[in-house]
């Protein structure tokens, strides 16, 4: 009889483990639409997908702006999303798109209902360039908020867009590109955890292409602290509650996320959110490791950045 107590005990231990529901959440920059995907129907990305199971996806670069294996650029009223029809066929029934001024959205799909909450562009004052998204979906009982991002890629300023050479020579020379990112982040931030007064205890996870570097891997780039380059990133470690998840599970590791050996796709989570977390990785595989196209100068397949996936158990 003692040593059945004992089994029972033990079994009923391990319940909360046992019943756990692994959630799996996947963030690509999937370049320009999956441009690499037109030629196949879609067949290798959708394959790849399949594979990872993953319960929520979230794509930069979600609109396809170019014709297919060239990178002439379609027409305004042309350009398109692909999602609608390929998200079914790796499982997922439910799409949000991020707020977007131009062909650089974010687009999340989910198994599971997806709640809308804002699409961030800025205002008549400050624009978020490739826009930004707040989404929840709720999972296992709990309820995961959702920013997706993709922030500004040049070296001069937003303003500076359409000027003379030299003028975005100047303004870059004083990374005044890196300071409208972090205003960018500083934005998205106010106006999407930093405006919850609970964040800490409540499930936050924000991703995307940052097109910026994090005093977290200045070990390995060496710019001086005072440098812009550490600005965006700086403000998010500083000023919320964000968790780095990819160098918290990895301190003493550098993993690249671009074909250029950088790291500037992230995903961050509160730390609730982390408390949960199981795995975090950056995928290189046969199918995601960029490859020089033949056809297109400076272009890569499947595309220039590399995936990252994070597991949690609710």
């Amino acid at each position: 009889m003692k040593r059945l107590f004992i089994i029972l005990a033990a079994v009923i231990a391990l319940c909360p483990y046992v019943s756990a529901k692994d959630v799996k959440v996947l963030y690509w920059n999937v370049q320009n639409g999956m441009w690499t995907g037109q030629e196949d129907n879609y067949d290798a990305f959708v394959g790849w997908v399949k594979s990872q199971k993953p319960d929520v996806c979230i794509w930069a670069e979600a609109e396809t702006i170019y014709y297919t294996g060239t990178s002439t650029r379609l027409p305004r009223e042309g350009r398109y999303f692909i999602w609608e029809k390929v998200a079914p066929r790796y499982g997922h029934k439910y799409i949000y798109v991020g707020g977007h001024r131009d062909g650089y959205p974010q687009v999340i799909t989910s198994r599971y209902p997806i709640e809308s909450v804002s699409k961030i562009v800025g205002d008549e004052n400050f624009v978020v360039v490739h826009g930004a998204g707040w989404a929840r979906v709720k999972i296992a009982g709990k309820t995961l908020n959702l920013v997706s991002l993709h922030t500004w890629p040049q070296q001069s300023h937003f303003n500076c867009k359409g000027a003379s050479p030299e003028v975005q020579k100047a303004s870059a020379e004083r990374g005044e590109g890196d300071m409208y990112r972090a205003e960018e982040l500083r934005w998205i931030c106010e106006h999407t955890i930093l405006a919850d007064p609970q964040a800490k205890d409540n499930l936050w996870l924000m991703a995307g292409d940052f097109n910026a570097v994090s005093p977290k891997d200045n070990w390995v780039y060496g710019y001086p602290e005072e440098s812009t380059k550490l600005l965006t990133h700086r403000y998010i470690l500083e000023n919320t509650p964000y968790i780095d998840v990819i160098w918290q599970r990895h301190p003493r590791n550098f993993y690249t996320t671009t074909f250029e050996k950088k790291r500037i796709d992230f995903i961050y989570c509160s730390p609730a959110l982390y408390e949960t977390m199981a795995d975090a990785q950056i995928v290189e595989d046969e199918y995601t490791r960029p490859v020089r196209s033949e056809k297109v100068k400076g272009w890569q397949y499947p595309s220039d950045h590399l995936p990252i996936i994070a597991i949690f158990k609710f």
